[in-house]
C-alpha cells in the first residue's frame, strides 16, 4: 500500500488524484488487477466522476443542501462538523478501480477525486495495488 499526502486549501474542494493513482498502479508492476482508493479521513470523500469546474461545484453545492452546516446535529456539540462527517458518508470512502494492461481502466470522462469537507487541513490518500 502507498500512502499520499492531499493537501487541501478551501472549507470544501474536490482534487483530483487520478495522477497519484495512475503512479501507485506503475510502482506496483501490476498488470491486471484492481486498485482500491481508500480515505483515512471521516470528514472526506474518494469518487469517480468527471473532472469538470461547474459540476465540482455542483458536487458540493449538492452535498451542502444534503447535509447543512448547523442544522442541530448531535454531533456538533464535539467539534461543529457533523455536516461534513454526514457529506462524508453520503459521499464514501473509497472506490475500486481495475487495472487491465497496468493502466487504470477508467471510462473517457472519469477521475479519481478527492473530496474535502472539512479543511483546509494535511490529508492522507491511501492506494493499494492487487492482482498479477
Amino acid at each position: 500500500m502507498e500512502t499520499f499526502p492531499v493537501e487541501t486549501r478551501e472549507r470544501t474542494e474536490v482534487v483530483d488524484v487520478t495522477g497519484l493513482v495512475e503512479g501507485a498502479v506503475r510502482n506496483s508492476g501490476v498488470h491486471e488487477g484492481a486498485a482500491v482508493v481508500q480515505t483515512p479521513h471521516t470528514t472526506t470523500a474518494v469518487v469517480i466522476n468527471e473532472r469538470e469546474g461547474r459540476l465540482m461545484q455542483d458536487l458540493l453545492d449538492w452535498a451542502a443542501r444534503m447535509a447543512p452546516d448547523g442544522a442541530g446535529y448531535r454531533h456538533d456539540g464535539i467539534d461543529g462538523n457533523a455536516h461534513a462527517h454526514l457529506r462524508g458518508i453520503m459521499m464514501g470512502a473509497s472506490v475500486s478501480v481495475p487495472v487491465t494492461e497496468g493502466r487504470l481502466a477508467l471510462g473517457t470522462w472519469q477521475s479519481v477525486l478527492f473530496v474535502e469537507l472539512d479543511g483546509p487541513r494535511s490529508r492522507r490518500l491511501n492506494v493499494q495495488v492487487l492482482g498479477d
